[in-house]
């Protein structure tokens, strides 16, 4: 049906699309880190954080930013050494947070009121390496001689924000269920933010680092 939009093997792509989403990464454990620690509605504060944050990418995507990232690498550096100064922040504070008695861990990176949209934005902003990904991934199924590649590009973009949201809301009401469990024991909430702290430094590493 939209390969009348320039959208080639729709399945494959959708496929493709739930295997990658599946992969943690630090929005998705942001997410159900903010579920657990604050309920559901500043879940989807996250959640519509990483929404607009990544359909910036795509729209930059689509629009060509990708093209001007490999003529510019030192944009690119740049973006990846503040992405990895970001991650590394949290990561450090979750890892404060799970030494610290009571229930301090659980706003270890929720902030003030408003925090998770925006640190869940700044977390899916920061991160270039998205913008090449969704480049080359998306371009596989598009249409090379549709005559309106942005349309394309579009209903791809949909696809996968859709297939995102499905999985965020699965994380933030799995999260606002280890809430009740992280008030009745101090001791796994700690563990929890150390876990999660260590895996966003892991993330800003493996950003600062790789090539």
């Amino acid at each position: 049906m939209l390969s009348q939009y320039g959208v080639l093997d729709v399945w494959t792509y959708l496929a493709g699309v739930i295997f990658i989403i599946l992969l943690p990464g630090p929005n998705s454990l942001f997410v159900l880190a903010i579920g657990a620690g604050r309920g559901i509605r500043a879940g989807y504060q996250a959640a519509f954080g990483v929404f607009v944050g990544d359909s910036i990418l795509m729209t930059l995507t689509a629009a060509g930013a990708a093209s001007v990232l490999r003529l510019l690498p030192m944009v690119f550096i740049a973006l990846k050494a503040a992405g990895a100064v970001y991650l590394t922040y949290l990561g450090i504070r979750l890892l404060m947070s799970a030494w610290r008695p009571g229930p301090a861990q659980t706003h270890a990176v929720t902030g003030g009121p408003g925090s998770p949209f925006r640190k869940a934005l700044l977390l899916s902003l920061l991160n270039p390496k998205a913008i090449l990904f969704l480049l080359s991934f998306f371009v596989q199924f598009v249409d090379p001689t549709y005559p309106h590649p942005g349309l394309s590009f579009f209903f791809l973009a949909a696809i996968l924000q859709v297939c995102s949201l499905l999985y965020l809301s699965a994380l933030i009401f799995g999260g606002s269920r280890l809430a009740a469990s992280f008030r009745r024991r101090q001791g796994l909430a700690r563990a929890g933010s150390g876990l999660v702290g260590l895996l966003f430094l892991w993330f800003a590493g493996r950003m600062a680092f790789e090539a």
